[in-house]
């Protein structure tokens, strides 16, 4: 089984443990907003592109609000736990890994590590933690741009070269496991396990930046 496929399994497992009300790290959006989500990205044309379009943002949220309501929440998980439909683009051999690993592994750890009493980390095995570092290869830089200082990316276990993934006269070094490092440049850098090492003012100014995707 690949990444997504594990990861999309494991998110709707803890979302059928969890219910339609908890909370998650997506700012006021519950588990059930969550699923909407999902389901409206991988199937719903018309709604999917507010995603990443903010004008069309508002069509998204209506789009969402209409899922919401036409099916209940164990089914509309369940449909997510099926995967898009045969028409979408995400059902398109050699899609879903690269589109959907790392978005089912954060918003999986966005249900886990939210509200009063979070889930710790997982342990993930080392091909898992090396495929998430090939991601971070792949999109550290987009996701450092807004980045005050400049960013390296260093592994816990010092297995792989650092990567610079941010540029500046100030430069904070990241060091964890490349899940919790994608976690932080996913914007989640509060709920991750990272250690920064750097000048004061640099993690003061890091530290204050937004990664949210």
């Amino acid at each position: 089984m690949h990444l997504a496929q594990s990861e999309r399994a494991a998110l709707c497992d803890l979302l059928d443990s969890v219910g339609p009300d908890a909370p998650t790290l997506c700012g006021d959006w519950t588990s059930h907003d969550l699923a909407a989500h999902l389901w409206v990205r991988e199937t719903d044309p018309l709604g999917a592109p507010g995603i990443v379009a903010r004008p069309l943002a508002g069509l998204t949220e209506k789009r969402m609000n209409e899922t919401k309501q036409r099916w209940s929440y164990a089914e509309l998980v369940d449909k997510v736990r099926r995967g898009p439909s045969r028409f979408s683009l995400f059902a398109l051999p050699g899609v879903d890994e690269p589109a959907n690993a790392t978005e089912f592994f954060i918003h999986h750890e966005d249900v886990r590590r939210a509200g009063p009493t979070p889930l710790g980390p997982r342990p993930l095995d080392t091909a898992t933690e090396d495929w998430l570092w090939r991601r971070l290869k792949l999109l550290g830089r987009a996701s450092f741009r807004r980045s005050p200082v400049g960013v390296v990316l260093e592994r816990e276990d010092g297995s792989a070269e650092p990567l610079r993934v941010a540029s500046g006269s100030e430069t904070v070094t990241l060091v964890g496991q490349p899940s919790e490092l994608l976690l932080y440049a996913f914007g989640r850098g509060r709920v991750s396990e990272v250690r920064a090492i750097g000048e004061e003012e640099a993690l003061a100014r890091l530290a204050g930046a937004d990664f949210s995707h």
